[in-house]
């Protein structure tokens, strides 16, 4: 028997996630405006209770960190668009809203990735071992990422102002053209989890990911209502729609693998009436 006097060691983050390995229901559908996309959807996931907790428990990626969230490394850019609007953005930020503006401005928001096989991806700068838009703890214009902070003062959606990959995590898009038996082709988008998988083999090496955790599986409503606007950004608001509308069914009808995460923080998928 353990000694009484023995201290409590608190378990760490990473002990408390559900495991990678799951059930799960996936629904497929064909976008209604378009007969040659096909969506493939990750209900487990997009009736998941998950909402990020950043400043509010986020432990961080980073073991000692936690103020970084998930910006130690830097956001990588998907296409030169991409960078070209997060330049644009950048340029309405000034040193009363952006903690680094100065280095920005000398250095460049951006550097090429020199480690693994895309060595030459390009990403936001690193400063201080983190975004140079993350603005840190006690900086006198708000903590937390300068482009998302600038999308709610200006009245837009943090989609238009952050890299692309900032404002599609956790959620993960995947698309393929699949040919069919009769030899006609078809785009399937596939909308899951960006669990620690999705960062590739360094993934199981982060300090906490979010997505497995009860932690952060706390949201009012589901996935799927709370990321509308992201997900319609990523299949279009027609096929957006149709998923809403089998997300509600389904749940009303009780047929919904619940993610453990949910259920482990003591959460269950809301079960509205489906749309009429």
């Amino acid at each position: 028997m353990p000694s009484r006097n023995l201290p409590v060691v608190p378990a760490a983050p990473r002990d408390s996630e559900v495991g990678l390995e799951f059930s799960r229901e996936w629904l497929e559908f064909t976008d209604p405006a378009d007969s040659e996309h096909r969506i493939r959807a990750d209900l487990t996931w997009l009736c998941s209770r998950w909402n990020c907790i950043f400043g509010r428990g986020c432990h961080g990626v980073i073991e000692g960190r936690a103020a970084d969230g998930c910006c130690s490394h830097g956001a990588f850019f998907s296409d030169a668009e991409d960078l070209k609007r997060v330049r644009r953005y950048a340029k309405q930020l000034d040193a009363g809203t952006w903690q680094y503006q100065k280095v920005g401005l000398r250095k460049g928001i951006t550097e090429k990735d020199s480690v693994g096989e895309d060595e030459n991806r390009t990403r936001t700068r690193t400063v201080d071992g983190a975004c140079v838009f993350l603005n840190r703890p006690g900086f006198a214009g708000g903590q937390g990422c300068a482009l998302h902070a600038l999308a709610l003062r200006s009245g837009l959606h943090p989609l238009d102002t952050k890299p692309e990959v900032c404002w599609q995590l956790p959620v993960r898009r995947e698309q393929e053209w699949v040919t069919r038996a009769d030899d006609t082709q078809v785009l399937v988008s596939t909308v899951t989890e960006f669990d620690r998988r999705g960062w590739g083999e360094g993934g199981h090496d982060l300090h906490w990911w979010c997505t497995s955790s009860p932690e952060a599986h706390t949201g009012s409503e589901p996935l799927y209502v709370s990321y509308a606007a992201e997900l319609t950004a990523l299949i279009g608001q027609p096929a957006y729609t149709e998923l809403a509308r089998l997300c509600a069914l389904r749940l009303a009808q009780g047929l919904v693998a619940v993610h453990p995460a949910t259920v482990a923080a003591g959460q269950s998928p809301a079960r509205p009436a489906p749309p009429a």
